[in-house]
């Protein structure tokens, strides 16, 4: 363990692990799409889904910790981290369930690449951070293809239930953003290990009161499982939840917010891919034009001068 301490790495290899980290989890999240999607379709709730990862995760961080080094960490950060919780997870994650019970996979993970355009607006908004005519420039891109996926709907009939699966996923997803932005600065501070123990404890005692009846009645956990749906629910529980946000807050270690946010752009590639694979969507032309306009922006965004940026943030 101690090799992948920061003491042990230059700064050059701690950002390339950090580049991996932000990578891998977001391939991790683009495949979770249709496993959720066909998880939620009779075999549990939303709130059974969001409760299930909650209490897993935080199970297994508490125990992993029992045989690591402790981290003492500052009041004041417990506040940022419990309020990472309630935007990063309990908010996402539950909003992003009820998402796919309205709209496709390929749907929802076009709106997540707009989280680069999304953490863009909210740095400026909150932390006053400048916003160039590129980047404005590449939020109209991102925004463009938003509205064609939008106009494609309303032509081909599906309606309002997928209208209202896209404004969840816009909510999940802003969501998503403020705890990137926000957990940025505890996330320098301690380990991912310490950051995800606090993180899902809180998360879930804030869900338990609403969340524990429904979790005892999900379908999938009543001796109705197929060995399919077992081995979703598992990759529901380790990969996208254990393993994917251990990773996010090892990468904001090494990168910044906007950095990582850049990395979701992998998530309609690859839940597109397995959505369409196992039927849960087809093919047609406006999908990839309003892919290609959602990712154009989000690299747009994410990769204006930094020069023009160190400039006005100089001079004020």
């Amino acid at each position: 363990m101690g090799l992948f301490t920061d003491e042990y790495l230059n700064m050059d290899t701690r950002k390339s692990y950090g580049h991996v980290t932000a990578l891998f989890a977001n391939a991790i999240f683009g495949l979770n799409m249709p496993v959720t999607k066909a998880l939620l379709s009779g075999r549990m709730t939303p709130m059974g889904y969001t409760m299930s990862r909650v209490l897993f995760a935080a199970t297994v961080f508490w125990v992993t910790g029992l045989f690591m080094k402790k981290e003492k960490v500052l009041p004041k950060d417990m506040l940022f981290i419990a309020a990472g919780g309630f935007f990063g997870f309990i908010l996402s994650q539950f909003l992003f369930a009820i998402s796919l019970q309205h709209t496709t996979p390929v749907h929802y993970s076009m709106i997540a690449a707009l989280g680069p355009v999304i953490v863009m607006l909210l740095a400026a908004l909150f932390l006053h951070e400048p916003i160039s005519r590129m980047k404005v420039f590449g939020v109209l891109l991102g925004v463009g293809g938003t509205l064609l996926l939008i106009f494609q709907i309303g032509i081909s009939g599906n309606g309002h239930s997928d209208l209202s699966g896209i404004a969840l996923a816009l909510a999940s997803n802003t969501a998503y953003a403020v705890y990137l932005i926000i957990t940025r600065s505890v996330s320098q501070r301690y380990s991912p290990l310490t950051l995800m123990k606090w993180l899902f404890l809180f998360t879930a005692l804030m869900l338990l009161p609403f969340g524990l009846k429904e979790l005892l009645h999900q379908p999938v956990y009543r001796g109705l499982a197929t060995t399919d749906e077992i081995m979703m629910v598992a990759y529901v529980l380790v990969a996208s939840t254990a393993v994917a946000y251990f990773l996010i807050p090892f990468a904001l270690k090494q990168l910044r917010a906007t950095t990582v946010s850049i990395y979701m752009n992998l998530q309609p590639i690859v839940a597109s891919i397995a959505a369409i694979c196992i039927g849960q969507d087809t093919f047609t032309w406006d999908k990839p034009v309003a892919l290609c306009l959602v990712i154009a922006g989000a690299l747009v965004v994410t990769n204006s001068p930094a020069k023009e940026k160190t400039i006005k943030t100089l001079k004020h």
